[in-house]
């Protein structure tokens, strides 16, 4: 049951196990098409708390930001 807004997505919620094991929501991976092997950062801030995600999207970021920075560099 996802919750779509403009912005955010509220798609359910996730208990921390002994291990430190997070269970990602069946509807959160289906929806972020997170699969089993995929790598995810987890990004932190002590006021905002912490939020997942996939590396290869954290990845296209950085290489468009470095190309951007390059052309400005020009």
């Amino acid at each position: 049951m996802s919750q779509r807004t403009e912005k955010a997505y509220f798609v359910g919620t996730a208990k921390v196990g002994e291990r430190g094991q997070v269970v990602i929501p069946k509807t959160a991976r289906e929806e972020f098409s997170i699969q089993p092997g995929d790598t995810l950062m987890v990004i932190g801030s002590p006021k905002k708390g912490i939020t997942f995600v996939k590396a290869e999207k954290l990845e296209e970021i950085t290489e468009v930001l470095g190309f951007l920075q390059r052309d400005e560099a020009l």
